[in-house]
């Protein structure tokens, strides 16, 4: 599966989340770090899923980038 991944840059550091994958963050000083971390993170996050027993959110997600002048 494809999950939509977002990166935020605030105060020399770099957020990261998943918004099908509720919880499921990551933080870290730089872009190139965050995005292993969050790899990390929706491994995890999808093992525990299911570990639980619980349905894996479907991607629903969908991300475009427009430019405007």
């Amino acid at each position: 599966m494809q999950y939509t991944l977002i990166i935020e840059n605030e105060n020399n550091s770099f957020g990261a989340y998943v918004p099908d994958l509720l919880g499921c963050v990551a933080v870290a000083e730089t872009e190139l770090e965050v995005i292993e971390l969050i790899k990390e993170a929706i491994e995890l996050h999808i093992e525990n899923i299911i570990e639980d027993s619980i349905q894996i959110p479907y991607p629903k997600t969908k991300s475009l980038v427009l430019e405007v002048n």
